[in-house]
């Protein structure tokens, strides 16, 4: 049976370039429980998509018996993703009216053109490529700032704030009271900061509504109910956040894998049509967010384990993506696979609101870097991880590459 120290090797910097042989080793062990039955693990796509699509799974973390007040969110700022229905329901749904699937269509002409400006940019600079910070970072926080209306002046100012707030979203392995205490404070500080924000940028909206996501939302209404100012701020911070962490990963994860297997680059850059395929199987084999919890309300079934109300479940999303009961040879990237099933948008009520507009940046972000990069090749000294284990991708990506063409 594993022990309870393999999860926080998952923290292990040592481990971040590459989790999979441990999650594979949870994955095989799980379900398992842990604290007296207060913490159990599963790793395996039956229980992992059958505890997503369970109404007595709870999201609301801060009620389990694992959570202390120092670990719980500041009052007033509810995030839909930490609510249960109805309070989830109705939030989400006011949040689907602004953020419609023909909002989503009608940005792919802006996303191309971002792409191809990055490019065009990262061209003029030298025969080096840092896919992070010249692409897969300035594309996804350039497109969700627009959404929402953020000035491009601001733009810069978020990404301390919204590395603070992704490391609160990950389980606490391998740090100690007080280290676990400073990171929940960090996060803190920066919802304050962002909150301080968007409540000013509230403000004029109100004022002056414009043709952004923002004004949408203080628009928004479901049966007589409007998002409150305190539920406006926490969705904003939310949709920013999550708008482009995790797409920064889903597009370097992806150009990685692709440049470790020069015959799928080669089969993308034949057939451009695959790119969104591609995307697809890069959620499976190296899913951007790793990991995810819930709660259980009254008693809940997971596999052969019968937890316990209160008890916290951490589902390894990325250990499910490699499951060979449902994705033969799972260690081998196949971009024509066809990766249907995979769980790393979630499943069941709280599935990504985002997968769309995530799916759609990368897929053109990938299908440009193909078309463009003439013989890429990664820079085994220019590959550094993030240290968040939850959120994953690459903090440094060089790529060098003997031409680049027009996007």
């Amino acid at each position: 049976m594993m022990n309870a120290m393999s999860l926080a090797d998952l923290a292990d910097p040592a481990v971040l370039p590459d989790p999979y042989p441990v999650l594979a080793e949870l994955r095989e062990a799980s379900p398992f429980a842990r604290l007296d039955g207060a913490f159990v693990v599963a790793g395996r796509h039956a229980d992992c998509s059958a505890v997503l699509r369970d109404p007595s799974a709870s999201s609301e973390r801060d009620r389990s018996l694992l959570a202390s007040a120092a670990q719980r969110p500041a009052r007033g700022r509810p995030s839909f993703l930490s609510l249960d229905p109805p309070d989830h329901t109705r939030l989400r749904r006011l949040v689907a009216k602004a953020f419609t699937p023909r909002t989503i269509a009608r940005l792919e002409p802006r996303i191309r053109a971002i792409t191809k400006d990055l490019l065009t940019a990262a061209r003029a600079a030298g025969q080096q490529l840092e896919v992070v910070g010249q692409l897969a970072y300035p594309l996804p926080v350039r497109i969700i700032s627009e959404l929402l209306g953020v000035p491009v002046e601001d733009h810069g100012k978020f990404a301390g704030w919204s590395a603070r707030l992704a490391h609160s979203v990950q389980p606490v392995l391998g740090l100690d009271q007080e280290q676990a205490t400073a990171q929940v404070e960090a996060a803190r500080q920066a919802s304050d900061e962002f909150a301080a924000y968007f409540a000013d940028l509230i403000a004029a909206r109100r004022a002056h509504p414009a043709r952004d996501l923002l004004s949408g939302l203080i628009r928004a209404e479901d049966d007589g109910a409007k998002l409150s100012q305190d539920e406006l701020i926490a969705t904003c911070v939310l949709l920013l956040v999550a708008g482009h962490e995790t797409t920064v990963g889903l597009i370097s994860n992806a150009i990685l894998a692709l440049l470790r297997h020069p015959d799928q680059l080669a089969m993308l850059r034949a057939d451009p049509g695959l790119a969104a395929a591609a995307v697809e199987e890069t959620l499976r084999y190296d899913a951007p967010v790793q990991m995810t919890s819930r709660v259980a309300r009254g008693r809940m079934q997971v596999g052969d384990i019968s937890v316990p109300d209160g008890a916290m479940v951490l589902l390894l999303l990325a250990a499910t993506g490699r499951d060979p009961e449902v994705f033969p040879d799972p260690d081998r990237f196949d971009i024509r696979r066809g990766a249907t099933g995979h769980l790393a948008f979630a499943a069941g009520p709280h599935f990504c609101l985002g997968a769309p507009l995530a799916r759609l940046e990368a897929t053109i972000a990938l299908r440009a870097f193909a078309s463009s990069v003439v013989e890429p090749e990664l820079d085994p000294h220019g590959l550094h991880y993030k240290p968040n284990f939850n959120l994953r991708g690459p903090d440094q990506l060089i790529v060098h590459f003997a031409a680049m063409q027009a996007a």
